[in-house]
C-alpha cells in the first residue's frame, strides 16, 4: 500500500509526497505554508480519488510525467517515468491505494535514526 509522507522542503514549506510500497516517490505536491494545511490537502485527495484527472505529458528529453488536477486545480506532479506502461502503473497504484494509504509526519525535522556514533561507538 502506498503512503503519504509530509516533510519540509529547504525554504521551510511543507510538501506531501506520495509513496508506492516499495518506497519509491510517485508524486509531489505543491508547497504549503501551514503543515495543517498540508494535511487537509492529503485528507481532501484521499476523498476525492473518483474526480480526480490526470494530465499526461511527455519532457522535452523523453520522459513521461503527470498531473493531477482536482477541482480545475493542480495539486501535484509526478515524477518523471522513461516509459508510457511505468506512467500507467504509477497512476493505478495512486487509484488503487491512494485513498486508504496512512499518512507519515516527518515534517519535524527530528532524526529517526540515532548518531553513529551511539549505535557503533566512537571510531
Amino acid at each position: 500500500m502506498g503512503t503519504f509522507v509530509i516533510s519540509k522542503r529547504i525554504n521551510d514549506q511543507y510538501k506531501y509526497e506520495f509513496t508506492s510500497r516499495k518506497g519509491k516517490t510517485i508524486f509531489t505536491s505543491n508547497d504549503f505554508d501551514l503543515r495543517f494545511e498540508c494535511e487537509e490537502a492529503i485528507e481532501d485527495l484521499k476523498n476525492s480519488f473518483e474526480e480526480v484527472f490526470f494530465m499526461r505529458f511527455k519532457s522535452k528529453n523523453g520522459k513521461f510525467y503527470f498531473k493531477i488536477i482536482l477541482r480545475e486545480v493542480e495539486v501535484a506532479v509526478s515524477r518523471k517515468y522513461t516509459t508510457q506502461l511505468l506512467m500507467q502503473k504509477g497512476i493505478d497504484e495512486i487509484m488503487r491505494a491512494g485513498h486508504k494509504s496512512e499518512i507519515l509526519d516527518f515534517s519535524a525535522g527530528h532524526d529517526i535514526f540515532p548518531p553513529a556514533e551511539d549505535v557503533f561507538g566512537a571510531i
